[in-house]
C-alpha cells in the first residue's frame, strides 16, 4: 500500500557549518526542490524540526523563518521536536496530511548544530542532550545519553552475551560505509583494535563507539499518491509507525528490548504488507554501537541476541545478507539532532532510486528507516519502496 511518496530529497554535508540555521536549511530544502523540479508555489506547507535552537543559538520560532528562506512565507509551518527523532515525527505527520488529503505536497526536514565548532563546547552540548532524560529521576543524578545507551547496552551483553568485539565490528563497518559517502561528517579504514584502544567514555563504549555532534540539515518533498507520477522518479511510502514507551529509564519492562521500537516497525510492516525478512536493507539510529545491535533485532533483522554475531560476521556490512547503514549510519555521517530522520529518508530515497554510488545496496527495492529519540522512548520506523 502506498500512503504518499517522496519526490525530493536532499541533504547538506553533515559536519561543521558556519551559517544559520535558516540558510543551512535552505540549502537542503532548495535541493529538494530542484530535484522534485518544482518551485515554492508547487508546495502546501512546511513541517519543520529542530530540537534545541532556543537552548544552544537563542532561535526559537524557526518553522516561518526557515519558510522565509525558501519562498514559502505564508503556507502553513510547523515545528516539531521530539529528540532525535524529530524530524522523522515531522515526516510521519507530512504523511499523514497528505494521505488524508489536508495538503496536496509538503516541505518536511530538519536542521541542527551541535558541534562544539559553531556552538557550545561538548560538556554543554553533553547537558543540553541530557534534557530528554527524566527531569526528577535521571537529571540529578548527571546520567548523560552515552550513560543511558552503556545501561541498555550492558543489559543485552549480560542476557545474550553480545561482546565489546562485537560492537567494535560495528563502528568499523559504519566508519568504512562513511567513506563511500561525501555527505559523511567521517569515514575512515579502522580496525576493531582501534575502536577497543579508544578512550572509555562510558562502559562498554569506547570514543569510537560513539556518533559525533554534527551540523547539518536535510529534507524531502512529500505528494499524494495521485501526484506522484507527475514526477520523474518517486519513491513510495508503504508505513510509518510511531510508538513511545515509559520513562524513566528504570521503569521499563525489559529496557534493552527498546518496545517502542518493536511496536514502531510491527505497524510500520502492518501498513507496508510486508514483513522484515522482505526489507533489502536497513538505516538505523546508532547513536552509539550497541544502539544499532539493539535495534537491528527490534527491527526483526536478526532474533534477539543474535545482532552481535550479525555484526561481527559481516552480515550487516553492504554486500552482506543485512545490509545496515550503508550511509555510515549517525556513528560516521553524523547526528545533527533535528536533520537524523530525514536524513535517514534522504539515503532510503536515493538508494531506492540506485543514485549511490559505491555504498549502493545491490537490487534494493524495499527500504525501512529506525529513527529513536531520547532514551529510546520515542521511536518513528518508516517502510519505502520502489514504485510500480
Amino acid at each position: 500500500m502506498t500512503r504518499a511518496s517522496v519526490v525530493g530529497a536532499s541533504m547538506t554535508t553533515f559536519g561543521v557549518h558556519e551559517t544559520t540555521l535558516t540558510e543551512l536549511f535552505a540549502e537542503a530544502a532548495l535541493g529538494a526542490f530542484d530535484d522534485a523540479g518544482v518551485g515554492p508555489d508547487d508546495v502546501d506547507a512546511l513541517y519543520f524540526g529542530n530540537a534545541m535552537g532556543g537552548q544552544t543559538e537563542n532561535d526559537t520560532h524557526l518553522a516561518p523563518k526557515a519558510a522565509s528562506q525558501v519562498g514559502l512565507a505564508g503556507v502553513p509551518c510547523q515545528r516539531y521536536e521530539d529528540a532525535c527523532a524529530t524530524s522523522s515525527n515531522a515526516f510521519k505527520n507530512a504523511v499523514e496530511a497528505v494521505e488524508a488529503g489536508v495538503h496536496d505536497t509538503v516541505l518536511v526536514g530538519g536542521v541542527e548544530r551541535c558541534t562544539p565548532e559553531t556552538g557550545l563546547g561538548t560538556g554543554e552540548m553533553t547537558r543540553i542532550f541530557a534534557s530528554a532524560s527524566d527531569r526528577y529521576y535521571e537529571q540529578p543524578t548527571g546520567l548523560t545519553f552515552p550513560g543511558v545507551f552503556a545501561l541498555l547496552t550492558k543489559r543485552h551483553m549480560h542476557e545474550h552475551g553480545t561482546t565489546a568485539e562485537q560492537l567494535a565490528h560495528v563502528a568499523v563497518k559504519n566508519h568504512a560505509n562513511g567513506q563511500l559517502n561525501p555527505n559523511a561528517h567521517f569515514g575512515k579504514e579502522t580496525t576493531v583494535a582501534d575502536v577497543l584502544e579508544s578512550p572509555v567514555i562510558a562502559d562498554p563504549f569506547h570514543l569510537m563507539d560513539c556518533c559525533p555532534f554534527s551540523d547539518g540539515a536535510s529534507a524531502v518533498l512529500v505528494t499524494s499518491d495521485d501526484r506522484a507520477d507527475s514526477f520523474d522518479d518517486p519513491v513510495d511510502v508503504q508505513g510509518v509507525g510511531h510508538a513511545t514507551d515509559i520513562v524513566p529509564l528504570s521503569a521499563k519492562a525489559v529496557p534493552h528490548a527498546t518496545q517502542a521500537a518493536r511496536d514502531a516497525a510491527s505497524q510500520a510492516y502492518e501498513q507496508a504488507g510486508a514483513s522484515a525478512d522482505e526489507m533489502d536493507f536497513a538505516e538505523v539510529h546508532d547513536c552509539f554501537t550497541g544502539a544499532e545491535v539493539m535495534a537491528s533485532e527490534a527491527i526483526g533483522f536478526f532474533e534477539d541476541g543474535e545482532g552481535g554475531p550479525a555484526a561481527e560476521e559481516g552480515r550487516t556490512r553492504i554486500d552482506g545478507d543485512r545490509p545496515i547503514n550503508p550511509s555510515g549510519g549517525l556513528k560516521a555521517k553524523g547526528h545533527p539532532i533535528g536533520a537524523t530522520g530525514t536524513g535517514q529518508i534522504v539515503e532510503l530515497t536515493e538508494q531506492l532510486r540506485g543514485n549511490v554510488g559505491e555504498r549502493q545496496v545491490e537490487g534494493a527495492e524495499r527500504a525501512v528507516a529506525h529513527n529513536l529519540g531520547g532514551d529510546a522512548a520515542t521511536t518513528v520506523v518508516s517502510v519505502m519502496g520502489v514504485r510500480r
